[in-house]
């Protein structure tokens, strides 16, 4: 069974890294950075051009007619370059909204979506008022909000669609990672149309853990890279530093990581494609494994950089950064294992096996 990338799906990835080696660099980030905005606007006009919105969409409805293995690969480049746009929410955004009166603007970049998601049940209640919905409750900080036209609101009992054109914008808010936007959606009463069912709001989480997977993925690659290369030309006592053997260790247990995150996430990503019956364990287990391994891979980064590696003007910090926003979107680990054991739970309770 050949698990790597297909001819066609390696040939994207290349054309995503060289238009983000581009307009991505680690120059074009700092600069993004430091004029303040909330989003990169040169690179979402390239990304758009080259269709990366409609990666997932069919041809029919005027996508590529890819799938999520190929946003995942989209997503992971990405991540390497620690890309200052909300591609993640839009993907899932559009793949909620296919059908609505919003979908063409949002295939077409004309106008910017974002999805609203919470661990806690009862973060948002949706009610019928009148001869429609409404939304009361806060979830969890939203990426994207602040130049969004419409966010997806996700509860158990399905998705939700809010107008923010028509119900304002929400400030952007402080945040420790630089390259996105955070904002608070507070809806009080607020009017929502409905656009999916309670499975809807499953598939769209495991889609949204897939991505966020392959975004740690990317990061994590990148990192390693660096502090590979820093190994071999850091000098200490008259030799490369990678010649020493608790270097060398740190370097071998970031490969490991990485190569199991590269296995979990394509897995995961293949999983929501052909929507298989496990794509729920399999998206949950990416996210429980790329969580944890990318903790570790930036811990061993900085360890291996030194002092170099927590200053600003080494671009360690911002995948680091990237990496504490990509591990608790859309569920931390813990989150993803009570979820995976309830999975499993509800397996064997009907006399399945866990395997």
């Amino acid at each position: 069974m050949d698990f790597e990338l297909s001819d066609d799906q390696a040939a994207l990835q290349e054309a995503a890294r060289d238009l983000l080696d581009g307009h991505a660099s680690s120059d074009r980030v700092r600069k993004h950075l430091a004029s303040g905005d909330a989003l990169d606007e040169a690179l979402w006009a390239a990304m758009v051009e080259q269709g990366w919105l409609g990666v997932a969409v069919p041809e029919d409805e005027g996508g590529l007619g890819l799938g999520w293995v190929e946003a995942a690969v989209l997503l992971e480049e990405a991540g390497r370059h620690v890309a200052p746009v909300p591609l993640l929410g839009d993907l899932l955004s559009i793949s909620a909204l296919r059908g609505s009166r919003w979908a063409d603007a949002l295939l077409a970049g004309e106008q910017r979506g974002c999805v609203a998601w919470s661990a806690r049940q009862d973060a948002v209640v949706a009610t019928r008022e009148g001869s429609g919905w409404a939304l009361t409750g806060r979830p969890d900080p939203v990426v994207g909000a602040v130049t969004a036209g419409v966010a997806v609101v996700v509860t158990p009992a399905g998705l939700w669609a809010v107008d923010l054109d028509a119900t304002g914008h929400p400030p952007r808010e402080p945040a420790m990672d630089l390259t996105q936007s955070l904002s608070w959606l507070t809806f009080d009463h607020t009017p929502a149309t409905e656009v999916g069912g309670p499975d809807d709001a499953v598939a769209l989480l495991d889609r949204a853990a897939v991505g966020a997977s392959a975004e740690l993925l990317g990061g994590a690659a990148r990192v390693l890279e660096m502090a590979a290369a820093y190994a071999k030309d850091r000098v200490q006592f008259g030799q490369p530093i990678g010649a020493f053997q608790a270097v060398k260790h740190r370097c071998a247990d970031m490969v490991v990581d990485v190569e199991g995150m590269r296995s979990v996430a394509w897995y995961g990503a293949w999983a929501v494609a052909a929507d298989d019956p496990d794509r729920s364990v399999a998206a949950s287990t990416a996210k429980i494994w790329c969580s944890d391994a990318a903790r570790r891979v930036m811990a061993s980064g900085l360890q291996v950089h030194g002092g170099i590696g927590f200053t600003w003007e080494h671009d360690l910090h911002l995948f680091m950064k990237r990496s504490q926003l990509d591990k608790v979107s859309f569920g931390d680990a813990a989150y993803h294992r009570e979820r995976l054991a309830g999975l499993l739970r509800r397996r064997v309770a009907e006399g399945g096996s866990v395997i």
